[in-house]
């Protein structure tokens, strides 16, 4: 990235505004109308779509894509809030495409983060302090409020709600018009309003190069923890002393099911 405001080989539309304080890598596109913001950093490559904004402590990694309309750094939507010095990252090659909106952090992380190699597809929005991981797909129409964490490679379909402070773990896949209140583990299909989880997500696991020995203590695992009529806490000391611990897949699934019965959060049955 160029240490001067401005890299080369950038094509800046003439009706873009860019704040003097804005650092912008090489090769850069800036469309008609769109607008970068004070303390915003844009890495090599990337592409700002017209009427795009950056409003203000955004920082893009290499190769990002951001639609029009879309809102970047925006305050975050809480009464607490009183200005503190805040942040939107979002990591290399991710793509955001229309009139999403990224809000920044409060001072309960200080910033809301995106991976690397996500999608953030139209008209989603990311409230204060989520953090995402990277390889998150997330369908048109998806609404996250503040503090919900998504885990690498989590899909999310279309027009589903998040609760504040939930969690989504890893290899999860939320099917459309979910209302997420709880946590949705690892590795497991959910999906419904209460929602409710669906075993595997197999097709997912299989396309990411899950083997079928892992994908058969996985099941065992969501057995005894969803599908016993053990509750959580037996299941999770149970499956320490049965399953496969040598699986790391399965560790995280027990892990993640204590956290979030330790934390008071609750899982989705």
């Amino acid at each position: 990235m160029s240490s001067t405001a401005v890299g080369e080989g950038m094509g800046i539309h003439p009706t873009a505004i860019v704040h003097p304080d804005a650092v912008l890598g090489d090769n850069v596109t800036v469309g008609a109308y769109a607008i970068i913001g004070e303390n915003c950093t844009v890495g090599d490559d990337c592409v700002l779509a017209p009427r795009a904004v950056l409003e203000r402590n955004v920082r893009l990694g290499r190769g990002v894509k951001v639609g029009i309309g879309t809102v970047l750094g925006g305050d975050p939507q809480d009464l607490k809030f009183r200005g503190e010095e805040t942040w939107v990252e979002i990591g290399d090659g991710t793509v955001i495409r229309e009139y999403t909106t990224v809000n920044r952090g409060t001072t309960q992380s200080y910033k809301t983060t995106v991976g690397r190699n996500c999608l953030l597809m139209s008209y989603v929005h990311l409230g204060h302090d989520c953090h995402f991981g990277d390889y998150v797909i997330v369908s048109n129409g998806s609404q996250f409020a503040g503090h919900v964490t998504v885990e690498d490679r989590a899909i999310v379909s279309g027009l589903c709600a998040f609760h504040q402070f939930v969690r989504v773990g890893r290899h999860a896949f939320i099917g459309g018009m979910t209302r997420v209140a709880k946590d949705a583990p690892p590795f497991l299909r959910a999906s419904g309003n209460p929602m409710k989880l669906y075993g595997l997500n197999t097709i997912g696991l299989q396309r990411s190069g899950f083997d079928d020995d892992t994908l058969h203590e996985l099941k065992r695992a969501y057995r005894l923890l969803f599908r016993s009529e053990l509750i959580l806490t037996q299941a999770v000391e149970r499956g320490r002393a049965e399953l496969n611990l040598d699986v790391e897949q399965v560790r995280q699934m027990l892990d993640f099911v204590e956290a979030s019965v330790r934390e008071g959060r609750g899982v989705g049955f």
